[in-house]
């Protein structure tokens, strides 16, 4: 079992982590109309909507309380009631989110309270669902805000089965995807796609592939998000085949559904790699009855091959990962599939997934802890997000960007690291890589009875004369 090594340090260094307060606002990105309103300071906000930008390069709804220094001393309960009163009446949202921050929290606020002293006061808005979850940015990660999050809906909007009238299995073609924060819009089509295959209607919650997947909308400008999976479909849960669950992080949220619908679900750890598809595949042929689509039997022979083609410069690689722990156990799993090797594991907070991480341990801690593993046990290469750019310059060795934020370069919001195309080009994009260390390179081989070329006999038979320094020149 992988040794978790827990943070030591009073602070951090070339910080890895962000925050569980962005984690729960991406999960509420993910739905459509929908607005997070983050109670804090607007700097906390801003600074959200920074990376947010950054990562997507797409406009992003994010709104605030805007607690000051009076609100944090005297109380805040009637900024978040008078912030969800002028959001519902300007924009009309079919779902607002209320994610707190380390302010709020530190502060004491109850955003529950505040929330129903907000339904007594307008019940004009009762139609409108306000979630409120508890996502202090001093613990926890953004996995781990975003799983928060997910929960958080399920419990307030998912009708109980027996007030709902529902039955596991009335819609049989509908299946329930719970998905994780480690998978990318790109991802979350590929996904799609797969379930799609076997004549299988997807409900993703949440859907970013539809709301942040970098695409025109009709409409010049909308202040809520233009994408994502109606809010309506989550009184459609209880009626679902089976739901589908990727990721750990996601297990006390899909307890949730279990317990409120009594869908069956099928929990996967990752879809990244061989073995991680097949399963996954086994289950949707289970719950649809089809076979395997056969293009999707042709894309698994083309992983094949690019394994067979790659494991010539992945074999042996010695490479370090910082990430949070639901892609750290992804990217570890099929690292060792390949014959490479995790050197160095950093993960920004603990979670139950780490001990099942394919390395001798994993560190809780920040990008200097990358930094010093990385050197100490000689990485080749190192999977982590763009703030990992200058560990890879100071260490002299090459990045591959994996994570959020992805800032530095386009389009890594929308990579696709899933399925069998995803694992195909994860292998390519590393072997590449290896290959610019000239592992893996296959070069030219002479025999040492092949003739000659005629300059090296020139050269050999060329006469010789003494120097004044007794040497020999030609």
């Amino acid at each position: 079992m992988t040794e978790i090594i827990k943070r030591k340090k009073a602070l951090s260094v070339s910080p890895l982590k962000a925050s569980q307060t962005i984690g729960a606002a991406l999960a509420f990105l993910g739905f459509y109309r929908a607005m997070p309103m983050l109670h804090g300071s607007q700097g906390c906000t801003a600074f959200g909507k920074v990376f947010f930008v950054r990562h997507f390069r797409e406009p992003v709804p994010l709104q605030t309380t805007a607690m000051d220094q009076v609100t944090t001393v005297l109380g805040s309960e009637d900024s978040v009631v008078e912030g969800l009163k002028v959001i519902a009446e300007k924009n009309q949202p079919a779902l607002i989110g209320v994610p707190t921050t380390g302010l709020s929290e530190t502060q004491g606020s109850d955003v529950v309270m505040a929330t129903k002293q907000f339904r007594q006061k307008y019940p004009e808005f009762d139609a409108i669902p306000v979630v409120p979850v508890s996502t202090p940015d001093y613990s926890g990660c953004l996995e781990t805000g975003f799983a928060k999050a997910v929960e958080a809906i399920i419990r307030t909007l998912v009708p109980p089965a027996d007030q709902a009238g529902s039955q596991p299995g009335r819609r049989r073609h509908q299946v329930n995807i719970l998905v994780g924060s480690s998978l990318t819009p790109g991802d979350l089509e590929e996904l799609k796609d797969m379930v799609e295959a076997f004549g299988l209607r997807p409900v993703v919650i949440p859907d970013l592939s539809d709301s942040l997947d970098g695409h025109l909308g009709e409409d010049e400008f909308s202040p809520l998000t233009i994408g994502g999976t109606d809010v309506g479909e989550l009184n459609t849960l209880g009626d679902a085949a089976a739901t589908l669950v990727i990721g750990p992080s996601l297990n006390k949220a899909a307890d949730s559904l279990k317990e409120l619908t009594g869908v069956p679900d099928f929990r996967f750890a990752h879809l990244i790699g061989l073995e991680a598809v097949d399963q996954f595949l086994a289950a949707l042929h289970e719950i649809s009855g089809e076979p395997v689509p056969a293009k999707l039997e042709r894309q698994r022979a083309q992983l094949q091959d690019a394994m067979l083609d790659a494991h010539f410069m992945l074999g042996m690689a010695r490479v370090a990962i910082a990430a949070d722990p639901d892609l750290l156990l992804a990217l570890s799993d099929w690292l060792s599939s390949m014959g490479a090797e995790t050197v160095a594991a950093v993960a920004p907070s603990n979670a139950p997934s780490l001990k099942r991480v394919a390395a001798a341990q994993v560190k809780i801690g920040d990008l200097e802890d990358l930094e010093l593993l990385a050197k100490a046990h000689q990485a080749e290469v190192l999977i982590t997000n763009s703030h990992g750019v200058e560990t890879s310059l100071r260490l002299g060795i090459p990045l591959l960007r994996a994570g959020f934020p992805q800032y530095d370069t386009l389009g890594g919001y929308q990579k696709t690291w899933i399925g069998y195309r995803g694992t195909r080009q994860i292998c390519f994009d590393l072997a590449n890589i290896m290959l610019t260390l000239e592992k893996g390179e296959i070069h030219p081989y002479r025999s040492i009875y092949a003739q000659k070329p005629e300059y090296q006999e020139a050269e050999q038979h060329a006469p010789t004369t003494a120097t004044p320094a007794g040497g020999l020149q030609h």
